[in-house]
């Protein structure tokens, strides 16, 4: 198969096309001033130029789903007793993300670790993960926030896609990464791309390093364990948040969600809806106590979630993929990776 394919500028659109036959389409278009993915259809524009304002982790983990369908029912040979017929809702088609950052295939690379490296894997999840091909695009430069570089990624990294694209003047190098990355390039719509290679790389190398400059490279300095937990430190940190929860439901290696049964008369519904560790009602205990009733605490867990308690569990992988979209859509802002530089400050090098 191809690992390489050409597409020159002015044929995006036939190249869209030809993806929505193969599969579900979606990609980053234009509405007002606010770029969103959305799905493949007539009138919708591809837009490029910047990144998404949210990511496009609720294609393949919807901020609301329902997982089960119930129904309850007599048993007709015992009036006695009442049966309970269960349908579930594991459903997937084949989808394409086109045109995402490589930020966000990290993000999607985080929430899969915990979703499937668990004892309980989550069918619903994996499922449309399995069916999901997602094309990325090298940035062409920073966006106001990014920190990527800083936490590990990058603006060409290319491990967590299917397909890299690097722009050009007149067109788009599309690299397949994997297997999946290659059945894409399938396509009499692309030209090869073997000439165009070591420009890509040209490209990549440039973005890497402007965002190094401006970001920093990969801090693998451990959290400093003493300021962690400190009190103080919390309480002074979260004293501008508002808790709005804007950060988590825009971030995307966020995966926290709650479960509720919505019921009428006999039938009814259990849904999965995305929840939020800064709300004060997520650890609110039915005996009305709430281990992190302050907002420093949640503010803590948030943080300390990203940058070390996921790294505990997944070998020192940091749960931030650096797109900066927290920073930019903060009412007050806070800034998560000042936050996390001052965690490692005072760090003497180990755990």
């Amino acid at each position: 198969m191809r690992k390489l394919g050409y597409l020159r500028k002015g044929k995006e659109k036939e190249l869209i096309e030809a993806l929505g036959k193969k599969a579900t389409l979606f990609f980053p278009c234009l509405e007002g001033d606010t770029v969103l993915f959305k799905r493949a259809t007539d009138g919708h524009t591809l837009y490029l130029a910047r990144p998404a304002a949210s990511p496009p982790k609720n294609i393949i983990y919807p901020q609301s789903e329902t997982l089960v369908s119930f129904e309850f029912k007599k048993d007709p040979n015992d009036a006695r007793r009442t049966l309970i017929d269960l349908q579930d809702n594991i459903e997937a088609e084949d989808t394409i993300i086109f045109g995402a950052r490589p930020c966000d295939a990290r993000g999607i690379a985080i929430i899969d670790r915990a979703f499937s490296d668990t004892d309980t894997p989550d069918p619903y999840y994996l499922a449309r993960r399995a069916k999901t091909t997602i094309l990325t695009i090298t940035c062409p430069e920073p966006s106001t926030g990014c920190f990527c570089t800083w936490v590990g990624c990058g603006p060409a990294e290319t491990s967590d896609s299917d397909v890299m694209m690097t722009e050009f003047e007149d067109g788009y190098l599309l690299e397949a990464i994997t297997p999946k990355g290659e059945t894409l390039l399938e396509s009499p719509i692309l030209e090869d791309g073997a000439a165009y290679e070591t420009r890509a790389r040209d490209v990549q190398k440039t973005v890497h390093e402007a965002m190094v400059s401006r970001a920093g490279a990969a801090d693998t300095t451990p959290v400093d364990q003493e300021t962690f937990h400190s009190e103080a430190f919390w309480e002074k940190t979260a004293e501008r948040c508002i808790a709005c929860g804007a950060c988590t439901y825009l971030c995307p290696t966020c995966y926290c969600f709650n479960i509720t049964d919505e019921q009428s008369v006999n039938k009814g519904e259990r849904i999965r809806s995305w929840d939020a560790c800064m709300f004060h009602h997520f650890t609110l205990e039915a005996s009305g106590h709430n281990p992190r009733a302050a907002k420093g605490l949640r503010f803590k867990n948030r943080v300390g979630h990203k940058f070390l308690y996921y790294g505990e569990k997944y070998e020192g992988i940091i749960a931030c993929s650096g797109c900066g979209r927290c920073i930019r859509a903060c009412p007050v802002s806070m800034e998560i990776s000042s936050i996390a530089a001052e965690l490692k400050k005072n760090s003497g090098g180990e755990q």
